[in-house]
């Protein structure tokens, strides 16, 4: 999926649990330069070198790869731009990709030594590629620029380390956020934005009154998946088991989960079979008053003239919770088996790290939080959603945990949102599914 444009969040369903899924099939032996197996296991030699903050090496060329290509992109580039202007012997070549192609064409590209040196990837994806020997661990780096758990939340910096070691330096975080029609609120005399179960129903029912007849639309399809794992998680459950054993969304938290976002449906609130996008669209023109979305729509809603605000998804159930990924940057086993390349690598991400303030532009939210407390979001609308980073939740570094949850999770919250199947089946059956394949991934990426 893409964080931050539609078209990629609809793209990222299908063609990129494929790419996931084909990653396991990859026997990653080698890289150019000769390295071996054993030695890409461990990142290479050059990666367990220290960081001095410095690159004072011969002018190297450094390959930059990210999904990019929405409205985040110009502001990547930006800052590209800038620490090439800084940076005489590094010259950074970016290439942005749809997110499905970058997870296709990644561990491939690097086996043949064609790949990326640098890159940025999703959180949840880490701990796969990490298994597969296609990015290396980044720990010295993490050291060199100080970088501790004390600038980041508990949850986020963790969920970066696979088997003891750090495979990613966090950039950002994104969360799902409750989007609000203003002028169908004020119609409807709702002065503030709900925040629990009651004043959200409350909040319905007002908008219902005022003529807004189906003012919450369900989506069947993405973002249903990471609606119900937010609704999980604030019903005190857990999706999966930490260690990759077990799917675990089948039980009674999961439950009450998807039977209130089917609840929605059966009260009327919403149509009975939203094709995935058209809960947003809707919200777009006008002709919904609430859609929970990715704050990645931040910059597309700028640009109408739609009167609009945001809030955090308000907390249905017992204690406030939200599903969130982040952007990591990581290196290649292919750069760190180059002492220069992989030394380049790293001043790149240590920069890109400390000017993230810029990347605030993209409506995502920094993930330093000394960044943040330095006013990076001063007068954004993000900064709502960032007030509330310690709610966020995030996927457990599972390799394979992307592709599996698209096969099985994701057709049993649309199969119940649809009416098609009962949501305690539904998610007992596709569980069940779940675990079997969580199970053979324990055996492909060695526990």
């Amino acid at each position: 999926m893409s964080t931050t444009s539609r078209r990629q969040n609809r793209r990222g369903r299908g063609t990129f649990a494929a790419a996931i899924l084909g990653i396991g099939a990859l026997a990653l032996t080698a890289c150019s330069g000769g390295t071996s197996a054993e030695e890409l296991a461990g990142g290479g030699a050059a990666s367990e070198s220290s960081f001095d903050g410095e690159y004072d090496g011969p002018a190297v060329e450094l390959s930059y790869w990210t999904g990019f290509t929405g409205g985040d992109g110009p502001f990547m580039n930006q800052m590209v731009e800038e620490f090439n202007a800084e940076h005489e012997n590094i010259d950074v070549v970016s290439n942005a990709v749809d997110w499905s192609d970058f997870y296709a064409k990644l561990p491939a590209a690097v086996q043949a030594g064609e790949g990326p040196d640098v890159g940025a990837m999703h959180l949840d994806q880490l701990a796969t590629n990490a298994a597969r020997s296609v990015i290396a661990p980044v720990d010295g780096l993490a050291d060199g620029i100080g970088l501790t758990a004390d600038d980041f939340t508990a949850e986020l910096w963790d969920a970066g380390i696979y088997q003891g070691k750090r495979y990613g330096i966090p950039l950002d975080v994104h969360s799902l956020a409750m989007y609000y029609n203003a002028e169908h609120f004020e119609a409807a005399g709702i002065d503030e934005p709900p925040t629990d179960k009651s004043s959200f129903m409350d909040a319905l029912d007002k908008l219902q009154a005022a003529g807004f007849e189906q003012p919450f639309w369900m989506p069947s399809l993405w973002p249903a998946h990471l609606e119900f794992l937010s609704l999980d998680w604030q019903n005190g459950g857990e999706p999966y088991a930490a260690d990759g054993s077990a799917a675990t969304y089948d039980d009674e938290a999961g439950v009450e989960a998807l039977e209130w976002q089917r609840g929605i449906v059966d009260a009327g609130y919403s149509p009975s079979d939203v094709a995935i996008d058209s809960q947003y669209v809707a919200f777009k023109n006008g002709e919904t008053s609430i859609t929970w979305d990715g704050i990645w729509q931040i910059n597309d809603l700028k640009a109408t003239d739609l009167s609009w605000e945001m809030a955090p998804i308000p907390t249905i159930g017992d204690a406030p919770a939200v599903w969130a990924n982040s952007h990591n940057f990581f290196i290649t086993t292919q750069a760190s088996a180059d002492e220069d390349r992989f030394a380049a690598s790293q001043v790149f991400i240590a920069w890109m790290s400390e000017h993230s303030d810029e990347w605030a532009g993209s409506g995502m939210i920094p993930a330093r939080t000394s960044v943040r407390e330095g006013g990076a979001l001063d007068g954004l609308p993000q900064q709502a959603i960032a007030d509330r980073i310690d709610e966020m939740r995030f996927l457990p570094a599972v390799p394979g945990l992307g592709g599996v949850q698209a096969e099985t999770l994701e057709p049993a919250v649309a199969g119940a949102i649809l009416g098609d199947e009962d949501p305690q089946a539904a998610l007992a059956d596709e569980a069940g599914k779940a675990t079997e394949l969580m199970e053979q991934n324990l055996e492909t990426f060695g526990g």
